[in-house]
């Protein structure tokens, strides 16, 4: 339960802050959450299905499908080359072999991690890394991450919105844009670029 004036909304992060930590948490050999995070944000999967995924998941064909765990509905997930190639430099780099291991295994690789834990150190990580959203963060972050992303480099366009309302599982678009915080000063913003 949250106390009074306490943010309780999950945000997303900023496309350049997405690529920047990633990054760093590479360079860091942080390749756990490095992983979580990039996988979370270009599949938009929730939490519960990511950490069931194995690295024959993402290095094997360019789709994913699965039955969400959540909703029980079968999704297919390209997946996306950039989201490949880091996936299989962390593999290398990790020294592991066997393409069927769980990719978020605990630092004892008897189980995979759990969602608290990874709740835990997204805050760490995040204010380790100096990464500022606008709300709490969550494993939530990761899917309106991606959301945010699309409805941006689409210029907030109702056929964005759609294919996410489609991905996320939303009965309309209305809760599709409040899921993203999507303001009605950002959409009448879109005008605000067209000029001469």
């Amino acid at each position: 339960m949250s106390k009074s004036g306490q943010e309780t909304t999950t945000s997303y992060m900023d496309w350049n802050n997405f690529i920047a930590l990633i990054t760093r948490l590479e360079n860091d050999k942080e390749y756990k959450f490095c992983l979580l995070i990039s996988i979370g944000v270009f599949t938009a999967l929730r939490i519960s299905d990511l950490l069931t995924l194995k690295y024959s998941h993402i290095l094997g064909d360019d789709l994913l499908v699965l039955t969400e765990g959540k909703t029980k509905k079968v999704r297919s997930i390209k997946i996306n080359s950039t989201l490949k190639d880091i996936v299989e430099r962390i593999y290398i780099k990790s020294g592991i072999s066997n393409k069927e291991q769980f990719i978020f295994l605990n630092k004892y690789g008897t189980k995979c991690i759990d969602k608290s834990y990874v709740n835990v150190k997204l805050k760490e990580i995040f204010s380790k890394y100096k990464i500022k959203v606008n709300g709490n963060v969550s494993t939530h972050t990761f899917r309106k991450t991606l959301g945010r992303r699309v409805v941006e480099v689409n210029d907030y366009s109702n056929e964005s919105l759609v294919l996410l309302m489609q991905l996320f599982g939303h009965s309309n678009m209305g809760i599709t844009k409040t899921y993203l915080g999507i303001t009605k000063e950002e959409i009448h913003n879109v005008y605000d670029c067209l000029t001469f």
